[in-house]
């Protein structure tokens, strides 16, 4: 079976960036391979998700971090594009790209960036990936993008130092299909937005996109993000619906196991209810190693 790749996820708090960044510090020594910062501008006590990824990729060596996802009406792609190749140049390919079509439009507005109807949402997406890629094609001159965003005649670059992967958060069904026609990988929603039985359609619908797009799925990097609590309580079963997992770390292995063999995801993102290193510790020193042993003990073939 192909090897799950572990991460966690962290809001940039303002009061909690002590604790963010002894986190970051702690889950690259602890061999997690992925850091992912939620992006919400708008929110008046988060600081800039950018600004944070920089300081932590300065402060860990091995661990790549994401934005989850970036919020495309308030980071426009060209900069969008010039910063993630900054980022990624400076850690040495440590950066990858969550990506989203906005979320909040009302907050957006307020915040004085663009609100598009709906139908127009997603083609502003494809589009901003159009531009993204070009202007990672260092030595090229970059016309791509169409109605909503646009480059012209620039000369193209940085190149980032590695391939960066572009993880749309997505979860409507024209937007599944975007993400299994262009996307590097699907940052699936948390259950509150994407229930635990609607994610096996989910995943077959990115398939079958890909599929029609000459593209094979399994190219495409799954990541699922799980909210929840470790706990030493009775485990109550399995979550459903749009329940977070709160439970003993048996009862998240057990989760984790029917995500990736059953659901068919390569990664595992923990979006810890409780800000802390115990938590974090809980994860990966109990939850990861259940998971990899009893992955290994029950292989049933390769995922995807």
């Amino acid at each position: 079976m192909s090897q799950v790749q572990f991460g966690v996820s962290l809001a940039p708090r303002t009061e909690d960036l002590d604790t963010i960044v002894k986190l970051a510090v702690a889950a690259d020594a602890a061999g997690l391979d992925l850091l992912a910062i939620q992006d919400h501008p708008y929110v008046a006590e988060f600081v800039d998700t950018f600004s944070l990824i920089g300081h932590l990729l300065s402060r860990t060596t091995r661990i790549r971090i994401f934005p989850d996802v970036a919020n495309l009406p308030l980071r426009p792609p060209a900069m969008l594009a010039k910063a993630a190749a900054t980022l990624d140049l400076l850690s040495g390919g440590r950066f990858e790209l969550g990506l989203g079509g906005g979320a909040s439009m009302d907050a957006i507005a307020a915040m004085g960036g663009p609100v598009l109807a709906r139908r127009d949402a997603l083609p502003a997406l494809a589009e901003a990936i159009d531009v993204i890629r070009a202007l990672w094609r260092a030595g090229e001159t970059a016309h791509a993008g169409g109605d909503h965003h646009r480059v012209d005649g620039i000369d193209a670059g940085p190149a980032p130092a590695h391939a960066i992967g572009i993880w749309l958060g997505s979860i409507g069904s024209r937007a599944l299909d975007l993400t299994g026609r262009v996307a590097d990988g699907w940052a699936a929603p948390i259950p509150k937005y994407l229930a635990h039985e609607d994610r096996a359609a989910a995943q077959d619908r990115i398939d079958t996109a890909a599929r029609a797009a000459g593209r094979d799925p399994r190219a495409i990097r799954r990541l699922a993000q799980l909210p929840g609590i470790i706990t030493d309580d009775r485990d109550d079963g399995a979550p459903v619906g749009n329940d977070s997992i709160v439970g003993p770390p048996q009862r998240w292995v057990e989760t984790i196991d029917h995500f990736v063999r059953d659901l068919r995801y390569d990664t595992v993102i923990f979006w810890p209810d409780q800000t802390t290193e115990i938590q974090l510790r809980r994860f990966t020193d109990e939850v990861m190693p259940g998971v990899r042993a009893k992955l290994t003990r029950g292989d049933r073939g390769e995922m995807l």
